[in-house]
């Protein structure tokens, strides 16, 4: 049951937008695709939903085929029982509140709406508004219509195509709770596009990281965050710091001999390309000279370049043995200071760096 995507490609013209993607949507899993703007998550989720053909691979709904590229076979969108929410609202600017929820039970000849109407407007919390025209609602209620209108017709999958994106700060924050809660409710298999990362990281069972049609990493949000595979998802998730290390048989340095305590995989450690991850809530920042060495934790010298206050944290930039790192804290530092900074060899992880 869920979603089953399987060798997954779509070519435009001369270009292979999705390299031959899988993954799998458990039900009531809630899944999001992530990625830099053309990586083809979106393409993906067209492909999904049915508005675009696949030009290979299948794809699986509750263990029904609704595409495949070898066999021809193609359910058309109406056909597959799924709910989809756009970055644009998409309602109807003629049709009052209830009426753009009732649209899809319309459609398909459902005569009476109004008890289906009813519940989907209670789980959005906008029964007090039915009678409204879209005009008569901020752009946070409009979303929740629209939400309103995909679960109507209680379908097997959910389909979010960065649907906070047009609303404000304050606002996405308490939509995306209201989507994780009705998500949950329902106990559907749920797929989200974005490119931001909180969404990602606040909402998801497990993330995809795709990048040039290709998954870069799949994984639960803290796997993402804390074990990345590579430069190009720790960079896309959260803030980082990369520190050029050198290998010197079981030993680490930084360019200038400076010594490093690492966490270091063997696989990774011969023939690829690497770096050191460095998360700047990671480093430790203390104004008195080193101190005693303690086992597992680097400890080195540096100078404030710059201090910046954020509200709930000061973020500085610090030049240590030829490179600048970010680091946080509360206290404000002056350019030109010398500050000790500590980390765990732990929290310091080899990558294999792509971008070379």
């Amino acid at each position: 049951m869920g979603i089953s995507v399987r060798d997954l490609v779509k070519i435009y013209g001369q270009s292979t937008v999705i390299k031959g993607i899988s993954f799998d949507v458990a039900d009531g899993e809630f899944v999001t695709l992530l990625g830099p703007s053309g990586c083809g998550k979106t393409t993906t989720l067209r492909g999904i939903a049915g508005l675009d053909t696949i030009d290979g691979g299948e794809i699986r709904i509750n263990d029904q085929v609704v595409s495949n590229a070898s066999s021809g076979v193609f359910v058309p969108p109406h056909e597959r029982n799924l709910g989809m929410v756009f970055q644009s609202y998409a309602v109807w600017p003629h049709l009052t509140v209830a009426q753009n929820v009732a649209f899809p039970l319309t459609v398909r000849g459902v005569r009476d709406t109004a008890e289906a109407v009813q519940w989907a407007l209670d789980i959005v919390g906008m029964n007090h508004l039915a009678a409204r025209r879209p005009s008569e609602l901020s752009g946070g209620q409009q979303q929740r219509v629209a939400l309103a209108r995909a679960i109507v017709g209680k379908p097997q999958v959910l389909l979010f195509d960065e649907p906070l994106s047009n609303l404000d700060a304050r606002l996405r924050d308490r939509t995306r709770a209201e989507i994780s809660r009705i998500q949950r409710e329902l106990r559907v298999p749920a797929i989200y596009v974005t490119h931001d990362q909180t969404e990602a990281l606040s909402m998801s069972d497990r993330i995809i990281v795709m990048n040039a049609g290709l998954t870069m990493q799949d994984g639960t949000p803290a796997q993402i965050y804390h074990e990345p595979v590579n430069r190009f998802v720790a960079d896309f998730i959260g803030n980082a710091n990369f520190l050029n290390v050198q290998r010197h048989g079981t030993t680490w340095t930084l360019p200038d001999g400076t010594p490093l305590l690492v966490n270091a995989e063997a696989k990774q450690l011969d023939k690829e390309p690497v770096v050191a991850l460095l998360r700047p809530e990671a480093i430790q920042l203390d104004a008195r000279e080193p101190g005693q060495a303690i086992t597992g934790l680097n400890r080195l010298t540096g100078t404030v370049v710059s201090s910046i206050f954020l509200g709930q944290h000061i973020e500085h930039l610090i030049r240590v043995a030829g490179t600048e790192l970010r680091a946080f804290s509360r206290e404000l530092l002056e350019a030109g200071d010398t500050i000790t900074l500590s980390f765990h060899a732990n929290d310091c992880r080899v990558l294999i760096d792509d971008t070379n």
